[in-house]
């Protein structure tokens, strides 16, 4: 699968390809095995896009799309014989219908791997169809960049656009970069079991592209201005440029980070608020049930989760509680010596793995937590919060995180008070019932013992 997509993606950025055709103009068997070989190769990442259509993201694939995959050699071999026919010109065979032909059959690819795309978000469990939705918005952003720069370079088919006028080469450039976003997207939702929403990592790109674009726009047209201007008044070593370049870079950077963070909070505050909430009835509680209830049952349905529980440690032993959530077959306690538990003395949330939660004895599936959460300090653990993803089949948000470990730490405060005011109390009735002992003591004692 992912191969497959490897050969459709490197087809397309071959890198200077143009420079290895004009050696090659001089030894014309070499030019036509290159040819050749190019036409094997596109016909090869074409198809490819398609097998990886039909199995993304887990490298499966239904009954319903077998058919399709199994015609894919025959469709390989035709494109192949396609594409091979248009270099018959060399031969004076006139090849302009399929050369036409050849160029329209990567978008015809492009539309029906997107459409695949589409028709499999239904098959797919909650978790894997967050997944092919990257892959999808993936597809919208890259491949209409990817198509349109091809179509700009290799043929005239664009040329009705901008009569008298050809684009500069940096324009092109810029739409093949666009395609990486394909690529992140891509290799983001096959690496990882569980993605956040796709909007997240959207809006970030939209920020980058929004403030780079002005820049680049207005440095390539006005560096070579700048650059003679500030030259005619003083004289700077070559080197000053690329320094220059950095501290823009830098300052972009910077600009980048910033607008993230803020836009990130203006579109997180109903997470704040539920943080808060959460928190302030936390500090109220006047129960280890109460604390529990708000840690599970209040962040489950307030996140949207599919599944919380937590284990309080009673003993030395950590022993799932009353208040976790669709977690009827998980295990009772957990082994304080197993690494999941080993990790919590970092005090900080950490994701639960697959072969973790099996070891433990976590449910499978959407219902398996995926991130646990220490409730406690750096000198003890008092317990052990573990969370699912969203019930959409979503990963848990940076902020999402850090909203439950700030809600654990007002936990952590909220035991501690609960565990001194239990202490205090039994100190007071044991004060209270040894200075009873000690009088019933003196009362009888004999007269000449208490006498002068």
């Amino acid at each position: 699968m992912t191969w497959g997509f490897f050969l459709y993606v490197i087809w397309f950025n071959p890198g200077q390809s143009a420079q290895y055709y004009a050696l090659l103009q001089h030894y014309p068997a070499a030019l036509l095995a290159q040819s050749l070989a190019g036409a094997m190769a596109q016909g090869a990442g074409l198809v490819g896009f398609i097998w990886f259509a039909l199995r993304a993201p887990t490298d499966e694939t239904t009954r319903r799309w077998r058919p399709v995959e199994r015609s894919l050699p025959y469709l390989a071999v035709f494109l192949v014989l396609l594409l091979a026919l248009s270099y018959a010109n060399l031969l004076g065979f006139a090849t302009e219908t399929v050369t036409r032909a050849g160029v329209i059959s990567g978008l015809v690819v492009a539309v029906w791997g997107f459409v695949i795309l589409l028709a499999r978000q239904q098959e797919l469990p909650p978790q894997d169809y967050q997944r092919l939705r990257w892959v999808i918005w993936g597809c919208v952003i890259g491949l209409p960049a990817l198509v349109f720069a091809d179509a700009g370079t290799t043929t005239t088919l664009l040329n009705f656009l901008w009569p008298n006028y050809s684009p500069p080469e940096q324009l092109w450039g810029l739409l093949y970069l666009v395609n990486g976003v394909l690529c992140l997207l891509v290799s983001e939702a096959i690496r990882k079991p569980y993605v956040v929403k796709v909007s997240i990592p959207l809006r970030r790109v939209t920020i980058l592209g929004l403030l780079l674009s002005l820049p680049i726009l207005f440095l390539h047209q006005s560096i070579d201005h700048l650059r003679e201007g500030i030259s005619e008044k003083v004289t700077l070593p070559a080197w000053t440029w690329i320094g220059i370049a950095a501290v823009i870079l830098f300052l972009t950077s910077k600009l980048h980070d910033t607008a993230v963070h803020y836009l990130e909070w203006l579109f997180n505050r109903s997470i704040v608020k539920t943080g808060e909430r959460l928190g302030d009835t936390v500090l109220k509680s006047k129960s280890y049930g109460e604390i529990e209830k708000q840690l599970v049952q209040g962040v489950h349905e307030a996140l949207g989760l599919a599944s919380a529980g937590i284990f309080r440690e009673q003993d030395h032993i950590f022993q799932r509680t009353a208040a976790d959530h669709t977690w009827d077959d998980a295990t009772e306690t957990l082994d304080p010596s197993d690494p999941l538990l080993k990790a919590a003395q970092l005090h900080q949330p950490y994701d639960v793995d697959a072969t973790t939660a099996a070891r433990n004895g976590l449910p499978d599936g959407l219902m398996r937590p995926i991130l646990a959460v220490p409730v406690g300090d750096r000198l003890r653990c008092l317990g052990l919060a573990l969370y699912g993803p969203h019930a959409t089949g979503n990963a848990l948000s940076h902020e999402e995180r850090s909203m439950l470990a700030e809600l654990a730490d007002k936990a952590a405060s909220a035991f501690m008070q609960i565990n001194d005011d239990q202490l205090r109390r039994r100190i007071a009735a044991l004060e209270s019932e040894l200075a009873t002992k000690t009088a019933e003591l003196a009362g009888r004692q004999p007269a000449f013992l208490t006498s002068p």
